[in-house]
């Protein structure tokens, strides 16, 4: 599924991606799904060829830059109140903590849709979720499947962090960090994907971007070149680690953002990264999380989809719309979005921070009942509200399961303690607040 190697995924694919831009593709894309069915492959070249002519249509009231300079021109940033790691190194180690416990608490049900969640919920009992997800014997009527890690990342079938891109990501962010600095650029962070992280441990966007640099293809090309999955959501779950080491500074972090995410994203796909950088620098010196995610909304291009979706739902919220109403509103109004995209999964990790008033738990299971990308977004939703609270807002019964390590696929970071790399964070974070302070 989403083969970035096989047409018969990424020509369908492409015309899904294009009819949610606004292009006239819903026919290609009805020719595509039954060319890639039947492995008509030459019909697939031909409609390929067809997508890539097709121009967008009159009514589209959106303009989404990707170039760096249009994108800056276009955001409303927050004043920041930069500070130090150290000073906040207990809400730094939290997000660590709580982006592990969210992503593993979201992972066994990844894919599934809200309905299929409910009723597994219901089968377990575990209404509303409490904590990890156990494994049932036997699937409820109406669920057919879990995900694929389901057998290692429930509960008692773990003794450490699973291993998920989502932690992945987060992890050599910090290692690219730490070999560049602050400076980084986006050739510096494709030199350590290719060094440090297996192509079959990558993704959609970040497998095609992978695909694109062994090729021999230029970044920042490497993002659109046979690349459907260019506003998906993986460039948001890379974004955390800029937040982390930009605490109070999250015009810093956003940008730090767009240069990672220009490697394998473009437009919404860019911006779900800045929001989320800033979001949590901001959130490891805010209150609250409506706070941070005010915040967060001035690293968004007024003109785009992701910042119209955050606003809505930051609208229900202030107007103290009931959970169920602002579960409608997004199934309404962003429902159509496939599961992995940037703007509808952004808008649920919004609705869990703000419904969740406050209570980690809460606030990542009102995320994961909404479905989609159900490990990236508690993931995002967990490091939030570890950087809001610190290591107590994380509830101990879930963070103490994992004997403070963490599985990953990064080389030489493979069982790596949590605590090492919350430390080792906060002494980057201190080494760009100096940098940015000298003279």
């Amino acid at each position: 599924m989403h083969d970035v190697l096989d047409p018969r995924d990424l020509v369908p694919d492409e015309a899904e991606q294009m009819v949610s831009s606004g292009f006239p593709a819903e026919d290609l894309l009805q020719q595509a799904l039954a060319a890639a069915a039947q492995s008509d492959l030459s019909a697939l070249v031909g409609i390929r060829e067809q997508l890539a002519g097709l121009v967008r249509g009159e009514g589209w009231k959106y303009d989404e830059p990707t170039e760096e300079p249009g994108i800056l021109a276009a955001l409303q940033p927050e004043p920041g109140r930069p500070t130090s790691g150290s000073s906040v190194a207990d809400r730094i180690h939290g997000a660590w903590l709580g982006r592990c416990v969210g992503c593993t608490m979201g992972k066994p049900v990844e894919g599934l849709t809200p309905v299929q969640i409910n009723r597994y919920l219901d089968a377990v009992p575990d209404w509303p979720q409490v904590g990890f997800l156990p494994l049932l014997d036997k699937l409820p009527a109406g669920v057919d499947r879990l995900h694929e890690s389901a057998p290692y990342a429930t509960t008692g079938h773990f003794e450490s962090v699973p291993r998920d891109d989502d932690i992945d990501w987060t992890i050599l962010g910090l290692h690219t960090l730490e070999l560049y600095g602050p400076s980084l650029s986006t050739t510096n962070i494709a030199k350590e994907w290719l060094d440090r992280l297996p192509f079959t441990q990558t993704f959609t966007a970040e497998r095609a971007a992978y695909r694109n640099l062994v090729r021999g293809i230029a970044i920042p090309q490497t993002a659109v070149v046979e690349n459907p999955y260019r506003e998906w959501i993986g460039a948001l779950i890379r974004g955390d680690i800029f937040g982390y080491t930009n605490p109070g500074n999250p015009a810093a972090a956003a940008r730090m953002a767009l240069v990672d995410a220009r490697l394998s994203h473009v437009s919404n796909g860019i911006y779900g990264e800045m929001w989320a950088a800033a979001l949590i620098a901001a959130a490891l010196v805010s209150d609250t999380a409506s706070q941070a995610l005010e915040t967060a909304l001035g690293y968004v291009p007024r003109s785009s989809r992701l910042y119209e979706s955050q606003r809505n739902v930051l609208h229900l919220y202030r107007e103290r719309a009931p959970v169920a109403a602002a579960m409608a509103w997004f199934e309404e109004s962003l429902g159509h979005y496939n599961w992995v995209h940037t703007v509808n999964n952004a808008a649920l990790i919004s609705l869990g921070l703000l419904w969740g008033a406050g209570d980690f738990v809460t606030s990542v299971a009102l995320t994961i009942r909404g479905g989609r990308d159900t490990d990236s977004d508690a993931a995002t939703v967990g490091s939030v509200m570890g950087a809001l609270q610190g290591r107590q807002g994380v509830p101990a019964r879930l963070s103490g399961v994992f004997g403070n390590r963490v599985r990953s696929s990064v080389r030489d970071f493979d069982g790596t303690r949590i605590d090492e790399l919350a430390a080792r964070t906060v002494q980057i974070a201190d080494a760009v607040f100096e940098r940015a302070n000298e003279g």
